[in-house]
């Protein structure tokens, strides 16, 4: 990935390092998942907590729009805003990214709020290898 002055970026994770974001999940309640707004009531993560996340993972410097603290199991799948389950995730790097990301948080949201999958194991499978 290419950072502001052409320089390669290596640290720019395509995936989260498990030891680091292992996952957590603060509800798999569909009741509470499938709430419409839901999200906005759990979502804060304050600058304190996202500083020390980039620097766990190497980050010491990055572009505005490089990147996005982002929780593994999305708020959406009843993810929780603790330092386990966040990461630096990039909005450049390829073939994964945020935006791709995005769309199997929104998918797999879908899916467990119609019954077709548990929210247990949406949360199991994004954490494991979205």
């Amino acid at each position: 990935m290419l950072g502001s002055a052409g320089a390669l970026n290596l640290h720019a994770p395509l995936l989260p390092d498990p030891a680091l974001t292992p996952g957590d999940a603060l509800t798999s309640d569909p009741a509470v998942i499938c709430t419409p707004g839901y999200t906005h009531t759990v979502r804060n993560v304050p600058q304190a907590l996202k500083e020390p996340i980039y620097r766990a993972y190497g980050i010491t410097s990055r572009e505005k729009g490089e990147y996005e603290i982002d929780h593994l199991i999305s708020l959406e799948l009843g993810g929780s805003n603790s330092a386990r389950n966040l990461w630096p995730e990039s909005f450049k790097t390829q073939p994964l990214n945020a935006h791709v990301k995005d769309t199997l948080e929104n998918t797999l949201h879908d899916l467990a709020c119609s019954g077709r999958l548990t929210f247990v194991q949406a949360q199991q499978a994004i954490a494991q290898n979205w």
